[in-house]
């Protein structure tokens, strides 16, 4: 199984989704052990209009543990059977230590004050 998380270069949650630097994906074993991490580009432009979701879903990402997004991406990633986790803030590898031990939840706050057609 894999997890992304939008990252800034210092390794830290992107708070916006459709802005950030790269994705951080870490690959898990039967276990729940993280076992390899690997970066992968981000699509110049929003997020929920480019082919970033297509993309991890390729990868075999199942969930993105997310600063924040709008509905548009959550529904996009749903879409290629990516769930979303939203709230997260942070460096990355705490974050996924903590969405693996269950200690992560959704915050349930979308983005939609960006001035972009994203959270629409």
């Amino acid at each position: 199984m894999k997890i992304a998380l939008p990252t800034k270069e210092n390794n830290t949650i992107d708070s916006h989704f459709g802005h950030c630097e790269f994705f951080t994906v870490f690959t898990l074993n039967g276990k729940k052990e993280i076992i390899h991490e690997e970066k992968v580009a981000s699509p110049v432009g929003c997020g929920c209009k480019s082919n970033i979701a297509g993309t991890l879903a390729e990868l075999g990402v199942k969930v993105m543990l997310a600063g924040n997004m709008g509905d548009g991406a959550i529904r996009v990633l749903a879409a290629s059977g990516i769930e979303v986790i939203r709230g997260c803030m942070g460096d990355v590898r705490a974050i996924a230590d903590k969405w693996i031990s269950g200690d992560l939840r959704d915050s349930g706050i979308g983005c939609i004050a960006h001035g972009h057609e994203c959270g629409h």
